[in-house]
């Protein structure tokens, strides 16, 4: 697959996930962008917005591997990665695959497991594999972690620590949809939900070629350099504790390039950089005085401040 095969592809996948989640056009584009470059992503809302219909469309829209868990403090890693049991029929031991041997992975209210459980998703999400008793096992590909969480409840609930986080590619708000779309829910809901009906447009070999044609985007080394003078200044910030780390600014890189590739060029552009640094950035920074458990628009003002205040390349300069 070439890069101009991209914007039909991401074009018809968006399309038909707007058929099951109603109004939320920009979310949905953000998503596919995410699996266009192979990240995970956080969904932060409140229950009932669509979070786990998302993940499921997805996973029928492209005809892959699907499985969902409940996180709850009892979760043990061994649920998520999988156990070695003795099978006494062939008198050897076996290995019982997990809930992460699928091609995505909805972990609902992730933040209800134990950090114990929580670390276990770590080489999952990076790594691509498991390991149990020394032997690793490859996961399926493509392979693509949904967690979500409610940013309202803390009792009971254990915050991800920043190294959590930052495997996470980008962190969402679904948000609740306007009149007329909720309107348009309940009368598209009225017989049976659109997701029983819902039809694959691509498949899993097709989204790895799409993976693999992103990384051809052009990225020239004032775009890079734009990205650098925008992680240093997290950094420098005043009101920043923990600033973007270089994992941040390498997904930053790949988001643009997705983004470009959406809109069907082949070359990154600033303002592709600028449309993506907050959803690939606001998780990835820790505000002084901020509380983890707490939701906060913090991070979102000063990445807007900064996107405002460092000078960007021209447009020439950026082909």
């Amino acid at each position: 697959m070439n890069i101009s095969q991209i914007q039909p592809s991401a074009g018809a996948l968006c399309q038909n996930l707007s058929s099951v989640i109603f109004g939320k056009e920009e979310i949905i584009r953000k998503v596919v962008l995410s699996l266009l470059c192979g990240g995970h992503i956080l969904l932060e809302d409140m229950p009932g917005t669509g979070k786990t219909t998302l993940a499921k469309a997805l996973a029928k829209s492209v005809r892959c591997g699907f499985k969902r868990v409940q996180f709850t403090p009892d979760l043990l890693p061994s649920d998520l990665t999988g156990i070695n049991f003795y099978n006494q029929k062939e008198g050897e031991f076996v290995f019982k695959e997990g809930s992460v041997f699928t091609n995505i992975l909805l972990g609902d209210e992730i933040n209800r497991a134990t950090p114990r459980t929580q670390s276990s998703l770590l080489e999952c999400m990076e790594e691509r594999q498991v390991s149990v008793d020394g032997v690793t096992h490859t996961l399926p590909s493509p392979f693509l972690v949904i967690a979500t969480q409610n940013p309202i409840e803390v009792q009971g609930t254990f915050p991800l620590p920043e190294a959590q986080l930052d495997r996470f590619f980008l962190k969402l708000k679904m948000g609740y949809p306007g009149a007329d779309f909720e309107a348009k829910m309940l009368t598209g809901y009225v017989k049976a939900s659109p997701l029983d009906s819902l039809q694959p447009v691509l498949d899993g070999e097709t989204v790895l070629e799409m993976q693999q044609a992103v990384r051809d985007v052009k990225v020239s080394d004032a775009i890079a350099g734009y990205i650098v003078r925008l992680a240093e200044a997290t950094r420098t910030h005043e009101k920043v504790k923990l600033g973007v780390s270089p994992r941040g600014s390498l997904a930053l890189m790949r988001a643009s390039q997705a983004h470009a590739a959406m809109d069907g060029r082949d070359y990154v552009l600033p303002d592709d950089v600028k449309a993506v640094t907050p959803d690939v950035w606001n998780h990835r920074i820790i505000c002084k005085g901020y509380n983890l458990s707490q939701s906060s628009d913090a991070p979102y003002e000063i990445l807007d401040f900064i996107l405002r205040n460092t000078e960007a390349p021209t447009e020439h300069t950026a082909q």
